[in-house]
Formats: C-alpha cells, sequence, structure tokens
C-alpha cells in the first residue's frame, strides 16, 4: 500500500567477505521506520562485519529516520566495530550538515 507517498521506502541487503552493505531507496519515515528496524536489527549487533548503508536512491528521510541512523552509529561505536553511511544524495547530505550529524557518517578513506 503506497498511499501519497512518492517513494516508497525499500531496503536491501548485499553481504561480502567481511561487510554487509544495506541500500535504502524511498522515503524513510516515521511510517516505514518499523520496517527499517527490522532490516537493521540483526545486522547491527554483528561486530565482526563492517556494516555499511548506502543512501545513493534515498529520496527522503525524517527525524525518526536520521535518530535510527543515530541509534545504529551509538551501538556500533560502543561495540568498536564499523559502520559507514555511504554515497550520501546533495539534498540529504544538506540536511546532515544543517543538524550537526555529517561529520559523524563522513565515509573513511577506505571505506571500499
Amino acid at each position: 500500500m503506497n498511499t501519497n507517498k512518492n517513494e516508497k521506502f525499500n531496503a536491501t541487503t548485499e553481504s561480502g567477505e567481511n561487510k554487509t552493505t544495506v541500500f535504502l531507496s524511498g522515503e524513510l519515515d516515521l511510517s516505514v521506520a518499523p520496517d527499517f528496524r527490522l532490516v537493521m536489527e540483526p545486522l547491527v549487533g554483528n561486530s565482526d562485519l563492517d556494516l555499511f548503508i548506502n543512501l545513493k536512491d534515498l529520496k527522503y528521510i525524517d527525524s525518526t529516520g536520521i535518530g535510527i541512523l543515530l541509534s545504529i552509529l551509538k551501538a556500533r561505536h560502543g561495540m568498536n566495530a564499523r559502520f559507514v553511511v555511504d554515497e550520501v544524495p546533495p539534498q540529504i547530505q544538506k540536511l546532515f550538515d544543517m543538524t550537526g550529524i555529517a561529520k559523524f557518517f563522513a565515509p573513511s578513506e577506505n571505506s571500499q
């Protein structure tokens, strides 16, 4: 069901040797936050894998989505596990810059 939405939210996971990437697309807001949490829950606690979130196809994120990303960051930091937010679209980067959280999501030089 896609009511009054321009872009339906979707999260797909791709796992590699020591890395899992979650590709987000559409709109991440309060209405789909439970779905996003379900996808992320089993991945966040696995400190053996580097966790990447690719935002290349994300069109919109609200404060709930940002809050989830920050909680993942905090959990991964507490486990000393790698967490990278990759390919942030300009409109979302602007929001990250305005809210002061961009520095926490900056990818490292060796993010690949």
